[in-house]
């Protein structure tokens, strides 16, 4: 394990782990779905708009997991929302892989609430490293996660390595923008501990370098910035009713960067979509 590897994930399992991010993600983030939401109005409910994410994600996907004996992965599953939609409506098996164990546990206790911990397999773990063989997966599912990585393109290998010929990755990434200036996005990076963040143009790279077909990519990035503003207003309305949950230095340092992110995206620094591959059969 590289050092860059190592301080990346061991940096984003901490930070997961923590009860305030628990909390946060779990009380003010969604619940069950915490990532980039489509909303239809700036004032709508995140759960409503993240739930939105997943199905219009699933419409494209439907036909190669809906199949007699298909599988998934998805790749930082957080709370589980996605697997939970997939396995309750495809009745496909799943391993939901995430690097956080106390997600984990709420993940897998809603699991079991739902009916379907024999379709879902929890698996702590990290993305760069799939602890699957090899051809196991016809479907792989990502979403905001793959940003965590101190080395994306072993990511998308470790897919590639797990997907049967002809199965399918879609997935969802805060990025930068392809031509993001250099240096203006050091109050996000910094915030989040990283380096870098992937692009459409780097994505689309790694697919051909894997020989990957491109089914479709889809540039929302406007949803960006409105989920990161509602997400602020959301913990700014709600903070009272976190005491005891979140600490308020979390949650000043949580507004300043969902304010960073917010800015980077109206000045076209940040970019945000839905990416459609296909490995070739």
């Amino acid at each position: 394990m590289s050092a860059d590897y190592a301080a990346a994930v061991s940096t984003a399992r901490d930070y997961y782990n923590s009860d305030d991010a628990d909390n946060f993600y779990f009380h003010i983030w969604g619940g069950q779905d915490i990532h980039i939401g489509l909303y239809q109005s700036p004032d709508e409910p995140i759960a409503d708009a993240s739930r939105r994410t997943v199905e219009f994600m699933a419409e494209r996907v439907g036909a190669r997991i809906s199949t007699q004996g298909a599988s998934m992965i998805d790749l930082g599953s957080g709370f589980g929302g996605a697997v939970r939609f997939f396995a309750g409506r495809f009745g496909c098996r799943v391993m939901a892989l995430n690097l956080s164990e106390t997600e984990n546990a709420r993940h897998r206790q809603m699991n079991g609430e739902a009916g379907l911990g024999d379709l879902i397999e929890v698996v702590d773990g990290s993305f760069e490293n799939i602890p699957a063989e090899h051809g196991r997966f016809d479907l792989a599912w990502s979403q905001d996660a793959i940003l965590h990585s101190g080395r994306r393109d072993q990511v998308l290998a470790e897919v590639d390595r797990v997907l049967k010929p002809g199965g399918e990755f879609i997935f969802t990434d805060p990025m930068q923008a392809d031509d993001c200036p250099e240096g203006v996005l050091a109050p996000v990076l910094d915030r989040i501990h990283l380096q870098s963040l992937g692009s459409f143009a780097f994505y689309r790279e790694q697919a051909r370098r894997l020989g990957w077909e491109e089914v479709g990519v889809i540039e929302m990035t406007e949803q960006l910035v409105t989920h990161y503003q509602r997400v602020a207003d959301e913990l700014q309305a709600k903070r009272a009713s976190l005491a005891g949950l979140v600490s308020d230095g979390y949650i000043d340092r949580m507004l300043t960067g969902l304010g960073n992110w917010v800015e980077g995206g109206r000045r076209g620094w940040l970019a945000w979509g839905v990416m459609h591959f296909r490995k070739p059969i």
